[in-house]
């Protein structure tokens, strides 16, 4: 949120500099290729785990941390970091269909449309190697973290016979004024990005599909190499405060892992569609995981449905 950064410098007297990347390959490449100068990262749950193998991050020192308390209980212990050794959660959300139901309708609880000719050029689907591919998995049935090589060729089918569709594979963040402005009909993205479409426009409506979609968690590390582990760990339990936690949720549009934050996230956000997920939407998320030696198909995959 934009009073984050200045409200921990204020109180802490150490100066922030921040860095973006558009994709958790890319962070990790930055890392691999002698990246330094970083203290905190903020990789997403399956690169979390990659990491770990790789020996990129290093473990937390908990005693560091004191507002790791107010984490909820559904967002430790996850797979990626069954022990909470490595990483706590920043925020969390889901990926779906942001689309405009004033121009189409209501959309069924599907991945469907985004392969319906009828909307063709209207379409864009993520520039992410495991989201985009895991959107063709659900829509066969299959789990997002599928390595049997027949379920991988026929995602990848799916995604090449998809492709003319497309008016392309963007960021979330791109994705989002272009449905807001009806240069998009329907945009693959995250679901921070399409409570804030939502909020600019009544059109608009987010869908999380059956029969499976992704629940994801960025989360805070500390990577091998930081030249200021003390000053890291001071951030990570910052962000973690109650009150600091609600107003970037609130400022994001994301969902908080904080659960002290919970009572202090705005009402207008919690009456957004979608935002408060009800028990039977929750069970059918899947978290996307670290396949191993299949990382590498994914990603020959996607570069080939990519240059197809």
């Amino acid at each position: 949120a934009e009073g984050t950064v200045p409200g921990f410098e204020k109180q802490t007297g150490i100066k922030v500099t921040q860095d973006f990347f558009s994709s958790n390959e890319e962070l990790l490449a930055k890392l691999q290729a002698g990246g330094t100068g970083y203290d905190v990262i903020v990789p997403s749950d399956y690169m979390v785990a990659i990491m770990i193998k790789s020996d990129v991050v290093q473990k937390l020192d908990m005693s560091q941390i004191p507002n790791s308390k107010n984490v909820g209980k559904e967002y430790k212990g996850l797979s990626y970091d069954p022990n909470n050794e490595y990483s706590l959660p920043y925020q969390w959300g889901t990926t779906g269909i942001l689309y405009n139901k004033k121009e189409i309708g209501q959309l069924d609880e599907s991945w469907d449309p985004m392969w319906d000719p009828q909307f063709e050029g209207k379409v864009a689907m993520l520039n992410d190697t495991r989201e985009t591919l895991g959107a063709a998995l659900y829509k066969l049935g299959y789990s997002v973290n599928a390595t049997d090589q027949e379920q991988l060729d026929e995602a990848r089918a799916e995604l090449i016979e998809q492709k003319p569709l497309l008016s392309g594979y963007f960021d979330s963040t791109e994705s989002r004024p272009l449905v807001l402005n009806g240069d998009l009909l329907l945009g693959h993205v995250f679901s921070g990005d399409a409570f804030l479409g939502l909020s600019e426009n009544d059109d608009l409506d987010y869908v999380v599909p059956k029969p499976a979609a992704t629940r994801w968690t960025d989360n805070m590390c500390i990577p091998n190499g930081a030249q200021h582990p003390e000053n890291a760990h001071k951030f990570i339990n910052h962000i973690l405060d109650a009150g600091v936690g609600a107003k970037l949720s609130n400022y994001t549009y994301y969902n908080t892992p904080n659960a002290a934050a919970l009572p202090k996230i705005d009402e207008a956000l919690r009456k957004l569609s979608g935002y408060v997920l009800p028990d039977k939407v929750f069970k059918r998320l899947e978290v996307i995981e670290d396949t191993g030696e299949a990382t590498r198909e994914y990603e020959r995959i996607f570069t080939e449905v990519k240059s197809s």
